[in-house]
């Protein structure tokens, strides 16, 4: 069995947070939502962000209330997991002997992505120490915790090996944190040559300042959402040169129209976000980059 290589102990067991940051980790080591954990529990892959692609409207069809919501979660997962492995081709190629970092990992399954895919070790931190107890328990019981392995740190300042991870990603957690602090901290971790890759919603900052829809997300999540011409100036100072952009504003928005539509999942958020999407204001991305 090959173990993957210990991760530097510079970080503390609890990482350094700021006041902004201890509210975000009491918010998530407290949060229990259905749209989380009822679509994980069909196939042990907690993904923690929104889906992709075509939605089967059909399940909303469907007369039998259990069998209804039952369809609906499943088809709410499906495009969810479409949208990971998107992000998880990106990093690619990459072999079993190399090593991935989730940033932000939320309860795990962007990590366990990549590994079925690449059969490569990876690195999860999340400052949630709810979240990576619950990330390590699924990976013990996937039998794959000798290759993922998931640490209650700041994605900011990790205390994992310089230059030892051939790709790293951010999937929907950048809107917490400040831009250059975190490519920095990439570009550190990331080998020469090695992938970065984010997805995220962004404010279109073509139309100003954050819209009314912007600021209630951000009210919503505790998160500061960033303009989308502020990811492409952080990578540039970071040594990160972006080789692919995808626009996935269209492509979400079946997602959220299902979504809407789901009374056992639903947040009160789905609107919002289709109006920001729809009105132009806010954008969803996946930009792909390579430390240089």
């Amino acid at each position: 069995m090959t173990i993957a290589p210990e991760a530097d102990t510079k970080a503390a067991s609890v990482p350094t947070q700021s006041t902004y940051q201890t509210r975000v980790a009491d918010y998530w080591n407290a949060e229990e939502n259905p749209v989380n954990l009822e679509l994980g529990k069909l196939d042990d892959l907690y993904h923690h962000h929104y889906g992709i692609g075509d939605a089967d409207r059909s399940v909303l069809d469907e007369p039998d209330p259990g069998l209804r919501k039952e369809r609906i979660t499943t088809e709410l997962h499906r495009l969810e997991h479409a949208q990971a492995e998107l992000l998880a081709v990106r990093l690619g190629p990459l072999s079993p002997a190399d090593r991935v970092f989730d940033a932000g990992c939320g309860r795990g399954g962007g990590s366990v992505v990549a590994n079925l895919r690449y059969g490569c070790h990876a690195d999860g931190v999340t400052i949630s120490e709810k979240q990576a107890e619950f990330a390590n328990a699924q990976a013990r019981k996937r039998g794959i915790d000798d290759r993922v392995r998931y640490h209650h740190r700041n994605m900011l300042d990790t205390g994992l090996s310089t230059g030892a991870y051939a790709a790293s990603w951010n999937n929907e957690s950048t809107m917490y944190v400040e831009l250059d602090l975190l490519f920095a901290e990439h570009a550190r971790l990331l080998r020469r040559g090695g992938r970065y890759v984010v997805i995220t919603g962004c404010y279109n900052d073509t139309y100003g300042r954050a819209s009314r829809e912007v600021s209630l997300i951000n009210a919503h999540y505790i998160c500061d959402i960033h303009p989308r011409s502020a990811y492409f100036r952080a990578l540039a100072r970071n040594r990160l040169v972006p080789v692919h952009v995808q626009d996935l504003t269209a492509a979400t928005i079946p997602y959220w129209e299902l979504r809407r539509e789901a009374d056992h999942l639903v947040t009160g958020i789905e609107d919002t976000f289709l109006n920001a999407y729809r009105n132009g204001s806010f954008q969803y991305l996946l930009i792909a980059a390579d430390r240089v």
